[in-house]
């Protein structure tokens, strides 16, 4: 008999390798607890998988299908009630596994605090490591709403473990104004895209974190924060084409997706960033 399924739930809706055979391994973490506008992300990782069912496996500008690459999905990771620093050391543990078992790690958001567990871990693996940051806020400050490990307080945080750059950024409080100009923050900021600078500042290993409200709200609405004037999808496929091209990524992840009911576009817009990204990285990756 022959029946009719729905493709199966992981991203991309491929067959679900063992995880010893894949290259890539997807954590979808959902976890909102320190947002501070619209709550929601927590659904951003079930929003993006389930939308990555519906792509089509075939890139056309890469002209490969890149889940042969071999892209498994982990069981989502289960946050700590208890405090933000208690999630972060769990997602450092997990993503610390993913690369000790030779994966390369994707992590879906969740929100942006997530990221500082993530290069926790690859930093122990990679010594040079610096973070390329796309986003609409600067998230800069030493500590926001009592706790340092506030969404607001990420990048803070990862400069204290390695260089960052950061792209697309258009909205800072005073405090982190003064902090950028005292530390002189690598930045490609508003809608400057000067790629040139951008590589400079940036170390031959790179992990990079996409806050979703770095895209202008006119395709990505659906982040917690909004804010006008960010990038659109060209000019954010051609920024990370350049910096795969010339950098090795060694992870990244996608973040702060707030699901709309009704439009599903974002969802996808950030499904299929995150599968081109995949390919970016891993077929175009720098030596």
């Amino acid at each position: 008999m022959l029946l009719h399924t729905r493709p199966p739930y992981n991203f991309c809706g491929s067959e679900n390798l063992p995880f010893e055979k894949c290259e890539v391994a997807v954590l979808p973490v959902p976890y909102d607890s320190t947002t501070s506008y619209k709550a929601g992300t927590r659904e951003g990782p079930h929003a993006i998988i389930v939308a990555s069912r519906n792509m089509e496996s075939l890139d056309l500008e890469l002209k490969k299908d890149i889940s042969a690459v071999g892209i498994c999905t982990l069981d989502e990771l289960e946050p700590s009630t208890d405090s933000p620093e208690k999630t972060m050391n769990r997602v450092e543990e997990a993503v610390g596994s993913i690369i000790e078992a030779g994966k390369f790690p994707v992590m879906l958001g969740g929100e942006h605090s997530l990221t500082l567990g993530a290069v926790r871990a690859l930093s122990k693996k990679h010594k040079k490591l610096s973070v390329l940051q796309i986003d609409a806020h600067a998230d800069l400050r030493e500590e926001y709403e009592g706790s340092k490990y506030n969404h607001a307080c990420v990048m803070r945080r990862v400069r204290e473990i390695c260089p960052t750059v950061q792209v697309g950024i258009r909205s800072m409080c005073e405090e982190e104004l003064e902090y950028v100009e005292r530390k002189g923050v690598k930045g490609i900021y508003g809608l400057e895209y000067d790629y040139e600078k951008l590589l400079k500042g940036l170390t031959d290993e790179v992990y990079i974190t996409v806050d979703l409200d770095g895209l202008d709200p006119s395709i990505m609405p659906a982040v917690g924060t909004p804010e006008p004037g960010g990038l659109l999808w060209k000019e954010v496929l051609e920024l990370l084409r350049k910096v795969c091209e010339n950098k090795k990524v060694v992870g990244f992840d996608v973040m702060e997706l707030c699901p709309l009911p009704g439009n599903v576009a974002p969802d996808f817009i950030a499904s299929k960033l995150t599968y081109k990204l995949i390919g970016y990285s891993l077929l175009l990756k720098g030596e």
